[in-house]
C-alpha cells in the first residue's frame, strides 16, 4: 500500500523515478487510489518483470471522447471499460504473493495523425498515433505491478456531425480507443513472494 503522508508518497515516486532513467515523470496516483492507500507499481522495462506464460486474464475495453479530440481521455475510459466490470478474487489466489506480485500490461490501440502518410489508390497508412499522456492511465490501476505501456496505431476518429465549443470543440472529431489488458505473474520473481500472500478477495 502506498504511505499516506504525502513527502513519503513524494519520496517514493522519486526512489523509483531514480531507478529508471527513461521514466523521468512518475504519476503521482489517483486521489480516488490515495484515499485508499492504494495505486499500482511502475516498473521498469526490466526482462524479469514479463508475464513468462503465466497469463492469467485478457480484457478487452472501448473508449471514446466525442469532444476535445483528446486520446488520453479516450485511452483512459478504454482501459477503465476493460476492468471495472470484472471480479477476479480466483485470479488473485493464483498469483504467488497475490496482487502485490500481480503484472499488468496494457497495449492501447490509438487512433493515428495525418502526418507521413503513404499514399496509394485504395489506401492511407498513418504511422503515428495521437499523442497520449500514459501516465494519466496508469493511474486508473489500484494495484499491481504495472508493465510500460504498449501504444499502436489503431482505434479510430471519425465524425459526429456536432461542434460543441462549451465542451472544448474546435472540430467535430470524435476519437475511440482500443485497449487491452492482460494480468499474470512473473515465476521467478513472485517465487520469493510466494511465502507473503495478501488476502486478496477482488
Amino acid at each position: 500500500p502506498l504511505p499516506d503522508d504525502d513527502d513519503d508518497v513524494d519520496d517514493d515516486i522519486t526512489s523509483t523515478k531514480n531507478k529508471n532513467k527513461n521514466n523521468k515523470n512518475r504519476p503521482a496516483w489517483s486521489d480516488e487510489w490515495k484515499a485508499a492507500g492504494l495505486g499500482a507499481q511502475l516498473i521498469d522495462d526490466d526482462t524479469s518483470q514479463i508475464i513468462d506464460g503465466n497469463l492469467l486474464f485478457v480484457q478487452m475495453g472501448f473508449g471514446v471522447d466525442q469532444h476535445g479530440d483528446d486520446a488520453t481521455k479516450a485511452a483512459t475510459r478504454a482501459v477503465r471499460n476493460a476492468i471495472e466490470f470484472n471480479s477476479i478474487p480466483g485470479v488473485m489466489k493464483a498469483i504467488p504473493g497475490g496482487r502485490k506480485e500481480m503484472l499488468i500490461h496494457v497495449k492501447l490501440g490509438i487512433p493515428a495523425i495525418d502526418d507521413d502518410d503513404d499514399d496509394d489508390s485504395l489506401c492511407r497508412v498513418k504511422k503515428k498515433t495521437m499523442p497520449i499522456d500514459v501516465l494519466q492511465v496508469a493511474k486508473v490501476f489500484p494495484y499491481g505491478k504495472l508493465l510500460p505501456i504498449d501504444v499502436v496505431v489503431g482505434g479510430l476518429s471519425f465524425p459526429t456531425g456536432r461542434v460543441v465549443p462549451e465542451l472544448g470543440d474546435d472540430n467535430d472529431l470524435a476519437v475511440c480507443v482500443a485497449a487491452c489488458v492482460s494480468i499474470g505473474y512473473n515465476s521467478k520473481s513472485s517465487s520469493s513472494s510466494s511465502g507473503d500472500d495478501d488476502d486478496d478477495s477482488s
